[in-house]
């Protein structure tokens, strides 16, 4: 089964997650990067996180290289961003307009997942989403993050 695992990620969350399912999938990894970083600390972070997702951002991505028809399987990676997935992400899914694929979901978070599947799920209708998972600040809780993590993709290649 070859596997890509595409993501974003703001604090590093998103990206251990990605790394460490990449590495027991052996899986290509794909980080997507807005062209413009809006970075923030803090209370700022929430402030213009919310607001891009209130509006409906979709910042335009650098230049990447995907073909979705080259994998058996995606996995799409997000951080919840006012219980929602990350405008990078959204802007990703704009552009690639996935199809008739197999893809795992999952999100990184602060304090919950809002309803971040509910909505990847609503935007990724036609696909089939094999499976779903969050995890809680997985940088700062790497232990507990890899043995997850390591559960999860166990259930992915059944």
């Amino acid at each position: 089964m070859k596997a890509a695992v595409v993501f974003y990620s703001y604090d590093g969350n998103s990206a251990f997650a990605a790394e460490q399912i990449g590495l027991l999938l052996k899986a290509d990894l794909l980080q997507i990067q807005p062209v413009k970083e809006r970075r923030a600390l803090k209370f700022w972070k929430i402030i213009v996180g919310v607001g891009q997702v209130m509006f409906n951002k979709k910042p335009a991505l650098k230049p990447y290289s995907f073909n979705s028809s080259d994998y058996d399987l995606i996995i799409l990676g997000t951080p919840v961003w006012a219980g929602s997935p990350a405008p990078a992400i959204k802007s990703f899914l704009s552009q690639e307009k996935l199809s008739g694929k197999k893809l795992a979901l999952f999100a990184c978070h602060a304090g919950g997942p809002g309803d971040v599947m509910q909505k990847l799920k609503a935007e990724l209708k036609d696909n089939t989403i094999v499976s779903e998972i969050d995890f809680l600040n997985p940088a700062s809780e790497q232990e507990k993050a890899k043995q997850k993590i390591e559960e999860w993709v166990k259930t992915l290649t059944q």
